[in-house]
């Protein structure tokens, strides 16, 4: 079970910029109809477009910035996005579930940060790795990145994602008085 984003962005970009056209259309033909002056002018319209040929530059330009909206939505649409709800591992049982990135994130956040020694954690998820920076008021901290690694895969183990992340642990120390 893997949930991708959806494309909410880019959908409400484009049917705001079809509505807009269609209100601006639409209250045009409704002054005509009303026998008032139009917000937009067919025939100012019209006669601005004849007077144009296709080897002019506004029009080379409009159809390659056209074009290139064009692309941008069709990869929008084709290319998959990071996932939203990572698979678990199924342990001999037909039942599909997922952790979501976030909750994911904040789990392994939270392990880390209730290790003994730590004083803050943040921790990113990228493709397979998981990195964890955390900061310590000790001055000698050996040992300590080996424990929250410790500690976030026996987490792991227990949540056990399909695709368990490699997890690489920095730790910021305060610099040893000398």
């Amino acid at each position: 079970m893997i949930r991708r984003p959806r494309r909410t962005v880019p959908a409400t970009l484009v049917s705001l910029v079809l509505l807009g056209i269609c209100v601006l259309v639409a209250t045009s033909a409704i002054q005509l109809l009303l026998g008032e002056r139009p917000l937009l002018s067919y025939a100012k319209a019209a006669s601005a477009l004849h007077e144009l040929s296709w080897n002019e530059a506004p029009v080379a330009v409009g159809g390659v910035v056209l074009a290139a909206l064009g692309l941008v939505l069709v990869l929008f649409a084709v290319l998959p996005g990071r996932p939203v709800v990572l698979p678990l591992a199924a342990a001999g049982s037909s039942l599909d579930s997922g952790a979501t990135r976030r909750g994911l994130r904040a789990d392994m956040r939270s392990t880390a940060a209730a290790v003994d020694g730590v004083s803050g954690a943040k921790l990113t998820l990228h493709k397979g790795r998981a990195s964890v920076r955390v900061t310590t008021n000790r001055t000698n901290s050996d040992g300590l990145a080996e424990a929250v690694r410790t500690a976030i895969e026996q987490r792991l183990d227990e949540v056990a994602p399909a695709r368990r992340p490699k997890v690489r642990v920095r730790v910021s120390a305060p610099r040893r008085d000398r």
